[in-house]
């Protein structure tokens, strides 16, 4: 009874074997769109212009007139020297001054009255030119004196340290009451550092072989070169998977490294918000290429043979065919296809476990959202 049962089950297997279905595939032509190529890199923040903030005078500290790390605009007072040294200093050449200009116009009297007696025949020559000497040495005191005056009164207008910029400054290096030597800047003191943040660069190398592309589009009156045309770069944070912010290149070095022949470039971002800060990394896309028309797929759709990339594509009578592809850039979610593919295929996207080339499959269009990039 057993056995008449099993051998009853194993007649109707291949019936049922049969009257299975295809298997169901989700399939949807290639879409069509406008795209421009990317070229993908990494860089670091760096402010685009960086002061440091040093003594031009010698003396004692006063006092700093910041908050450690704020944002400071141009003009603003940083620190001062005790000015009282100086202030004593203005006022003696202003005596000086005050003193030379009185022998000056002694001089002068003397002079016109030399040249008085000499006219009577009362004087000498030699009486006239000493006083034409003196008049002259007389002036000449007057106009070192009043030079010694202006650098008098710009020792102390140095003792109050303004900045020379607007950007953010950092920690103030020496506090109230230490002395600060002042004069070049290899013997003058460090005071702070001033860094400007909006807008701000990121600096980037490219490869010798990006470097050498560029050019040749350029020459074929393609991708214009970033040395003639601020071509259009985007950045994306470490934390951020799309690229959301936009910049510009704005300097392309003039040699290429020797060591290992890359070319350094400078994109400038704009940055009200002090989102970036200098010394941090980003990762930046610069422009490849000018638009052009482009098929793209899903990037699931696209699978691998061996060493080749293929899609499967609705073949006669609902049988899957392998197509090789030549594959382009990430779009989102879409791939680019560069060869393999006239646009008017429909390209298998879901089902892919079981498919295979020459299987027969019951196609399903693919709804909107499937089929959205």
């Amino acid at each position: 009874m057993a056995l008449g049962i099993a051998l009853l089950a194993g007649c109707d297997r291949p019936e049922e074997d049969a009257a299975a279905e295809p298997p169901r595939v989700t399939v949807m032509a290639p879409l069509k769109r406008e795209i421009t190529d990317w070229d993908e890199f990494t860089g670091r923040f760096a402010s685009t212009e960086r002061i440091e903030v040093r003594a031009r005078v010698s003396g004692y500290l006063d006092a700093v007139s910041f908050a450690d790390g704020q944002v400071v605009r141009r003009g603003d007072l940083l620190f001062r020297i005790d000015p009282r040294p100086f202030r004593a200093t203005v006022t003696e050449a202003e005596a000086r001054l005050v003193a030379v200009r009185s022998q000056l116009s002694l001089a002068e009297q003397e002079l016109a009255r030399a040249k008085n007696l000499l006219q009577y025949r009362a004087g000498s020559e030699a009486n006239l030119e000493q006083r034409s000497q003196a008049v002259e040495a007389a002036r000449a005191g007057v106009t070192q004196a009043e030079a010694a005056l202006q650098r008098a009164r710009l020792d102390l207008e140095f003792t109050e340290i303004r900045a020379p910029l607007t950007g953010r400054i950092g920690r103030h290096l020496v506090s109230p009451g230490n002395l600060v030597a002042g004069g070049e800047a290899s013997t003058a003191t460090l005071l702070a550092t001033i860094v400007t943040m909006d807008p701000i660069d990121v600096v980037f190398d490219i490869d010798q072989g990006a470097a050498l592309r560029y050019t040749r589009m350029a020459e074929t009156g393609g991708r214009p070169s970033s040395r003639d045309v601020a071509n259009p770069v985007k950045l994306a944070l470490a934390d951020e998977t799309d690229f959301p912010h936009e910049g510009k290149v704005v300097f392309v070095d003039n040699e290429a490294d020797p060591g290992i022949g890359t070319i350094r470039l400078r994109a400038r971002f704009a940055n009200p918000q002090d989102q970036f800060a200098p010394g941090i990394f980003a990762r930046l896309r610069l422009v490849a290429s000018l638009p052009y028309q482009a098929l793209l797929v899903p990037d699931a759709a696209v699978a691998t043979d061996q060493s080749r990339r293929i899609v499967y594509v609705l073949g006669p009578e609902n049988t899957l065919l392998a197509r090789p592809v030549t594959l382009g850039p990430l779009e989102g979610t879409q791939r680019v296809i560069r060869a393999g593919l006239k646009g008017d295929e429909q390209v298998v996207i879901s089902g892919l476990m079981q498919a295979r080339s020459g299987l027969v499959v019951t196609p399903v269009r693919a709804s909107g959202a499937e089929a959205a990039p």
